[in-house]
Formats: C-alpha cells, sequence, structure tokens
C-alpha cells in the first residue's frame, strides 16, 4: 500500500461528486489533474489553484492518452446518460479508451464509482442506468490496469439529486400518493463516506483488482428514508399511500413536477430503485478503515446535509454537471457575427448606488430573489421548459449570494463571471436557438453608476426566427422591468456587504 503523495487524474471534475473529491485528494496530500471538456467552468472553484487542469474528453483517446501522463491513479467519474438513446454504447466506448490508455501509460490504478446492483437480478432486467455502469465496472477489472470499482445505490448529501429527490418529496407533500417502488429496500451511503472510499482507494496494494459495496450502516426502504427525513428537519409525519399503477416513466415525471430534478435524471433513479440495492460485503474496510464514528448513519447524513443546505455551504450540487441536451456553444465574441441572426434586446440605466451595490444585486440575481420582473411570466416559463423535458425555472443555485463560472442558475448556467463587472448566462431551457443573458456594473464618463443589460438570441431555423418575433412583444414587461427593477434592488442595498460563509467540509 503506498503511503506517499500519488498524482491523481479526475475526470468529472465539473460534477457533484468530482468537484468534492479533488479538494479531499489534496488535503490528502495528493497532486490533481483534472480533465474537463470545458476547463473554464473550474476556474472559479476555491482549489483550482492547486491542479493542474486539462482539456479532453473520455471519448477522445488522444486527449485522455496526453492527460495520462505520468499519472499514477485515474478516477473515472463520468458516464453518458441522457445523452441519447445510444448513451450505454458512449459509456462503453469511452471505458474501453480510460482503460486502454490507462494501461499504455502505465497507471497503476483505475478508481471508478458505479451503482450498486441488485442481487440474484438478471443483468438484463436492470435499468439501462445500472446495466451501463455495471459493464463499465466490468471493463475497468478486466483491463490489465488494477481496478477499484465502488458500487454505491442512493447518496446522501447537500446537493446530490438523490438526496434533493427526497427532500422536496418529503417537505412538498405532507400526503403523498407513491409509487411502489417506496417499499423498496435501499442502503443509502453519506457523501462522506463516498468521499473516505474515493481517496482511500487510491493507496489498495497492487495486488486488489475487485468491486466493493459501499453502504452506510441503515438499511431501509424508500418509505421509511421519507418518514426519518421529515423527523430530522422537524416536519410532521407524512401520510405516504403507495399505489401500483405508476410506472418508471409515470414516476419520472411526477418526480420532476414536484422536485427541481427533471424527468431525464429522476427516471434512472427511480428505476434503480426498482430492485433491492443493499450491501452483499462490506470488505472496503479492509483496506479503507473507518474513523471512530463512521460510516454515517442515514440520520447523521441528513442532519449534516440539512445543515449545509441552511447555512448556504452547499460545495457542489446535481446540476454542477452540465445537463445531457443542453446547449453548450459560447456566445460569439465577433459583434458582426458571421454565424447567422443574433436577436438583441438592450437596456440601460442610471442607478442611484455605488457600482459595489449593483453588483451585489446582479450576483445575487434567481434562485429565491428571483429575477426582478413579472414572476407569473418566468414561473410560466419554467412550467413550459418542464412540459417539454426540459430543466425548468427550479434549479435554483448553488449559493445565495456567490457565483462562480459553470453554475447553475434555474434555467441558466454561468457562462462567464468577471466580479464587480459582467454576469453573462446562457440557456439550458428548450429553445429553437441559443441564448444568452449580460449584466453589467458600469461606471460612465460622469462617475454615475450605470446598468446595462443585454439578452441576445441566435436562431435555429425558420421555428427560431418565429419564436423571436413572437415573444418580442413581451421584452418591454421582462427585460424592461428586470432592468428598473434591479436598478431599485441596488438603491436599497446596504452600504456594506455581509461576509461570506466560510467553507464547509462536504456533507
Amino acid at each position: 500500500m503506498s503511503d506517499g503523495p500519488l498524482h491523481c487524474l479526475v475526470t468529472g471534475a465539473t460534477g457533484y461528486i468530482g468537484g468534492r473529491l479533488v479538494p479531499e485528494l489534496l488535503e490528502a496530500g495528493h497532486r490533481v489533474r483534472c480533465l474537463a471538456r470545458s476547463p473554464q467552468k473550474l476556474r472559479d472553484y476555491p482549489w483550482t489553484g492547486d491542479t493542474e487542469v486539462v482539456k479532453g474528453d473520455v471519448t477522445d483517446a488522444a486527449s485522455v492518452a496526453a492527460a495520462m501522463e505520468g499519472v499514477d491513479v485515474a478516477y473515472y467519474l463520468v458516464h453518458a446518460l441522457g445523452t441519447g438513446d445510444d448513451f450505454e454504447e458512449t459509456d462503453r466506448r469511452a471505458a474501453r479508451i480510460f482503460a486502454e490508455r490507462a494501461a499504455a501509460a502505465g497507471v497503476r490504478r483505475i478508481v471508478y464509482l458505479g451503482g450498486l446492483t441488485p442481487a440474484g437480478v438478471p443483468e438484463r432486467e436492470l435499468s439501462p442506468h445500472l446495466r451501463s455502469r455495471a459493464e463499465v465496472g466490468r471493463i475497468f477489472l478486466d483491463s490489465p490496469v488494477p481496478a477499484t470499482v465502488l458500487r454505491a445505490a442512493v447518496i446522501i448529501g447537500s446537493g446530490s439529486a438523490s438526496f434533493e429527490m427526497l427532500r422536496y418529496l418529503t417537505e412538498r407533500l405532507p400526503v403523498m400518493v407513491t409509487p411502489s417502488w417506496v417499499h423498496t429496500r435501499i442502503q443509502p451511503a453519506a457523501v462522506r463516506d463516498v468521499l473516505r472510499a474515493l481517496v482511500g482507494s487510491a493507496g489498495m496494494p497492487p495486488d486488489v483488482d475487485r468491486a466493493f459495496d459501499l453502504g452506510g450502516p441503515d438499511i431501509l426502504t424508500y418509505q421509511d428514508m421519507m418518514v426519518r427525513y421529515a423527523a430530522v428537519a422537524g416536519l410532521r409525519r407524512r401520510l405516504i399511500l403507495p399505489v401500483p399503477v405508476l410506472t418508471p416513466g409515470l414516476s419520472s415525471h411526477w418526480v420532476g413536477v414536484v422536485t427541481p430534478v427533471p424527468a431525464s435524471i429522476a427516471r434512472p433513479l427511480t428505476e434503480s430503485l426498482r430492485h433491492e440495492v443493499v450491501c452483499r460485503e462490506n470488505d472496503i474496510e479492509r483496506y479503507v478503515p473507518p474513523p471512530p464514528g463512521f460510516p454515517l448513519g442515514f440520520d447523521a447524513a441528513v442532519r449534516l446535509a440539512l445543515q449545509r443546505v441552511r447555512d448556504a455551504q452547499v460545495a457542489t450540487r446535481w446540476s454542477s454537471a452540465s445537463v445531457p441536451g443542453a446547449p453548450s456553444d459560447p456566445l460569439p465574441t465577433d459583434p458582426d457575427w458571421a454565424g447567422g441572426s443574433l436577436y438583441t434586446d438592450h437596456r440601460s440605466l442610471t442607478v442611484d448606488a455605488p457600482p459595489e451595490a449593483l453588483w451585489r444585486v446582479i450576483e445575487g440575481i434567481g434562485g429565491d430573489n428571483g429575477w426582478y420582473s413579472f414572476p407569473l411570466a418566468w414561473a410560466v416559463r419554467g412550467w413550459l421548459d418542464r412540459l417539454v423535458g426540459g430543466v425548468g425555472l427550479r434549479r435554483g443555485r448553488r449559493d445565495a449570494a456567490r457565483l462562480r463560472s459553470g453554475d447553475v442558475l434555474d434555467f441558466w448556467r454561468v457562462e462567464e463571471i468577471v466580479p464587480g463587472r459582467l454576469l453573462r448566462l446562457r440557456a439550458e431551457m428548450r429553445l429553437p436557438g441559443l441564448a444568452w443573458l449580460e449584466m453589467y456594473a458600469e461606471t460612465d464618463e460622469a462617475g454615475r453608476t450605470r446598468y446595462r443589460q443585454r439578452a441576445l438570441f441566435h436562431p435555429h431555423g425558420l421555428a427560431g426566427h418565429a419564436y423571436w418575433w413572437s415573444v418580442s412583444p413581451f421584452h418591454a414587461v421582462v427585460f424592461g422591468g428586470m432592468a428598473r427593477n434591479i436598478a431599485k434592488a441596488a438603491a436599497r442595498q446596504p452600504s456594506e456587504p455581509e461576509a461570506p460563509p466560510r467553507q464547509a467540509r462536504s456533507a
């Protein structure tokens, strides 16, 4: 077992687990290199300056080979779920490339976080999500590089998709008509224990080449989890009425209506709950012994996660990763862009406040603070997006006051942020084109604070042009009202901002 520092490659560093694993590896004394399709998304993470970030994609053998140079341990924390009907083939191809390039580079170990599969259930009967994860694990175990395949069921931690689904279902519905899978037994794991196992796996002896089940000390049904969540959160006891008629597809839409988790992500989560997912062994503790008080029980994990949510100290969220199918094209920088039409709506106002106060309003937009204009119109637009399979308006924000590049902001994502000056958002809603929203805090020639706002839309085909002209009559109300209300909110800001909360440990 290696006791010295290792050089670790982390894929999926912009995702929920990867974004939390990197600082844990650094704290353990390891060197970290991150492979990211969009390195700029990692620019504002507090640990970025202590890592090496390289551009690449796990489906591109050349970029994977370059990222593997000099690496001791390679973490595989990505999957292609939701990228199309052929996501299993994409997962398969990416895993093979990763394993082959790791072997060629002399990597000592691959560490993969997959899903816990039910005992005695033929693989063909598993959900596509679990089936693909099981296959990826096999590919790594069949490769010449020793592999640690960790298999976890539900991960409980602030910002995880499973926790957010549980939280919103329980908090919003005192009486629930639920699918039959609420009686399925599950062995949830706290995110702290998952991260501890991932970090500890880096130092396993060379002869360890196997999968490990990963779970906490409690085995519960989903109904038990909702009842216990309500107790920990101080809610009244929930009335839960299971019915057998809700299929996984209907369940996912039901979850999508009640929670911020869209149906495209809720479906694999609910499909995975059809079968019992309970650990068959606990051998991981032979190689990664738990400290006193660990692994965390369900109630303790929920208590910690809720505290992080209430203290606005959520390090990463399920929405940290890019949404499959969402637009990712950056805003054209050439004002006379030759790529086609680029419609704009421009607003500019003098603000009776210092630029710092205006910036605090801009950076705090969205989530619980809203969008400063016509709330019903924003809500309807969000509901329409959910109806056509989009992310909707309710993803909220990771932090109530601070934003960083790559953050989700309701149905937008932060494409660029220049603190104190510019916030550019890229739309991830379903649109016949690409859309951006820019907000600037500036000072004019006379020294006055000026707020400038631009909405931009690049239409795709005739439908895109028709969309722009159909909504343009409402821009004066939506975008005009937004600019005026942001200016008024800035004028009401206190002279000194509150100190930001300190960074918290993962939970």
